[in-house]
């Protein structure tokens, strides 16, 4: 069996050191608007951007970067770029950090195939890997810029699996579990407890793919659901 699993809040820690940034950004620019507006404004920022930056830190940077601007009316002055840096750099520069029961979880998988295909910025992904000190327990990481069912069809063929065989393990709704169910294979949810709104503004809808997926309360759990299939 070909086992995948995404990387942010799957495998490590991620969506928390947005959150923060986030309620950073919000003090950064208390002076013209509201918490509730800065986060409303950056949202439709991102969204409006992703079809240009796509994922990750640095997509988010320049964000709250055009977001300072159209809130403060273009006022926001060096010290504000400057403390908006600061954060990118911030959740940049910082080191995975592993949800418990990762390792264990991985080191019970050893029989099998193991991949990480995650989405967002190469160089800062491949960086968050090696330093989770995980990458020598997969033979592949595929980072890549969405995640759909041509997305993962390349891959599967790439690698030469089997849909039939192959079993994607995220938190995402959106991004791990709908594509893979949709294109045949079998999806592994584990919920992390806080989801960006983009990721979690997605219902599974589609009733014929739903014997694809299971849900786990915690990764600890997988080991015991995948021997139970092999």
């Amino acid at each position: 069996m070909f086992l995948a699993f995404d990387g942010d809040d799957t495998l490590w820690h991620n969506e928390d050191h947005f959150q923060l940034a986030h309620r950073e950004f919000e003090s950064v620019l208390a002076p013209w608007a509201t918490a509730e507006d800065v986060d409303a404004c950056l949202y439709r920022t991102e969204m409006r951007n992703l079809p240009r930056y796509g994922y990750g830190v640095k997509s988010f940077t320049l964000s709250m970067l055009e977001t300072a601007v159209e809130i403060s009316g273009g006022q926001a002055n060096g010290k504000v770029v400057s403390a908006i840096i600061a954060l990118g750099h911030g959740l940049l520069d910082r080191p995975a950090a592993l949800i418990d029961g990762v390792e264990a979880a991985l080191d019970s998988l050893v029989d099998h195939r193991l991949l990480i295909i995650t989405k967002g910025d190469l160089k800062h992904q491949l960086a968050r890997v090696e330093s989770s000190g995980l990458s020598r327990r997969f033979e592949s990481v595929e980072v890549v810029a969405h995640k759909d069912p041509d997305t993962y069809d390349q891959i599967l063929n790439r690698h030469q699996i089997p849909v039939e065989e192959f079993v994607m393990i995220g938190n995402s709704m959106l991004s791990d579990i709908a594509p893979v169910a949709e294109l045949g294979g079998r999806a592994v949810h584990v919920p992390y407890h806080v989801t960006w709104s983009h990721e979690s503004d997605h219902e599974f809808d589609n009733d014929d793919h739903l014997d694809r997926i299971t849900t786990l309360a915690d990764i600890s759990e997988l080991p015991p659901l995948i021997r139970g299939w092999t």
